[in-house]
């Protein structure tokens, strides 16, 4: 018996990915009874719903979130870099203006310092200045009452007598002369110590400069403090001439050490040593290719804990308002780069310090400027 109808169960959810079973009747043939079967179906998802789409979902993911935040910190970053940058422009720009006030502070200190060093001279070139004007004002007076005689012999006739007054004359007009280039020298060096350095070098005579400010030094301590004495040794080498320095530095310099070589005598004076004469001494030597110049004194000394800070700027064992400090360190300037010498120190607590500048000669610079 062909042709009987059958009925059919089906799960089949269309268009859903998964495992089926079909289950269906059918007609026995021959029969009246209906024979139940089933059939398995398997339905496979789209490529996009597969297993190894959402792997390489999952993949793509990470590398998102993992590109996503490496771009994050790196804008971070370079936001941070940027604010950094410009904290540090700022910063610069900061730095470079402080940096041009303290050189103008210290340019102002450092005329501060030369005035000071100046008004502790002016007393001293006054005195200085006296000795030689009292020689052309008595030559001067002692040259006319001269002329008045000389008039007379020759009214005289005796024109022996006459000649003899006229080269007497002559002599005392020498020395007016010789005077007032003295006292010029002196007006020359206040004004030169005085103005701003130019920075070239001239043949000097080291022997003079420094006798010139040791002199100066003595008489201007001794004008603001009448009780202050001390004994000036001097020991000059001949053989020495003239060197090529600037000579208002070099004379600086030379005062600044005399000066802290007097105030270091008159402070253990103070403490009323029994037998005790305070001495400064200054030499000039020729050494080989250099020439040394030399301040000591028999003062307290440098006590050697701090001998290595005395050439830093604004450093100072003077009581307050009567220093700067920056007299040595602008000594120490002066002498290694200005003159490319050295300035040294050896000092006993106790018994005394002596400073000393050396300074190549001309020769001896032309190498170091060759090399």
């Amino acid at each position: 018996m062909a042709g009987k109808p059958f009925r059919s169960e089906s799960n089949l959810q269309q268009g859903t990915p998964g495992d089926y079973t079909l289950t269906y009747r059918s007609a026995i043939r021959n029969s009246s009874d209906w024979e139940k079967k089933s059939l398995g179906i398997s339905i496979s998802p789209p490529w996009w719903q597969t297993s190894w789409a959402y792997g390489t979902y999952a993949v793509l993911l990470v590398l998102g979130i993992f590109y996503f935040d490496k771009y994050q910190k790196r804008r971070i970053l370079a936001k941070e870099k940027a604010l950094a940058k410009e904290k540090e422009l700022a910063h610069a720009r900061e730095i470079e203006k402080a940096y041009v006030k303290l050189q103008e502070t210290q340019t102002q200190l450092i005329q501060s310092e030369k005035m000071a060093s100046l008004g502790e001279l002016t007393a001293g070139i006054a005195h200085e200045i006296q000795n030689p004007l009292n020689f052309v004002n008595n030559f001067s007076e002692v040259s006319n009452e001269l002329l008045d005689e000389m008039n007379e012999e020759i009214e005289k006739g005796d024109l022996e007598e006459a000649k003899a007054i006229a080269k007497d004359i002559k002599q005392n007009l020498e020395k007016i002369n010789h005077h007032g280039k003295r006292a010029d020298g002196i007006v020359k060096g206040m004004l030169q110590h005085s103005r701003s350095s130019s920075g070239v070098k001239e043949p000097t005579d080291i022997n003079a400069l420094t006798d010139e400010y040791l002199r100066l030094a003595y008489h201007g301590l001794r004008a603001k403090d009448k009780s202050f004495n001390a004994t000036m040794e001097t020991e000059f080498d001949e053989t020495i001439g003239k060197i090529e320095v600037v000579p208002q530095d070099i004379g600086r310099v030379v005062l600044n050490l005399i000066t802290n070589a007097f105030h270091a005598v008159q402070e253990r004076k103070k403490k009323s040593e029994k037998d005790y004469e305070p001495t400064v001494t200054v030499t000039t030597k020729k050494v080989g290719n250099t020439v040394e110049i030399s301040v000591k004194d028999n003062g307290l000394g440098v006590p050697k804990k701090i001998r290595q800070k005395i050439f830093e700027p604004f450093f100072t064992t003077k009581p307050s308002g009567r220093g700067t400090g920056l007299g040595l360190s602008m000594s120490y300037e002066i002498v290694t780069k200005g003159h490319k010498g050295e300035l040294k120190v050896a000092s006993t607590e106790g018994e005394g310090t002596t400073f000393t500048i050396v300074l190549p000669t001309a020769k001896e610079t032309h190498k170091q400027k060759t090399k």
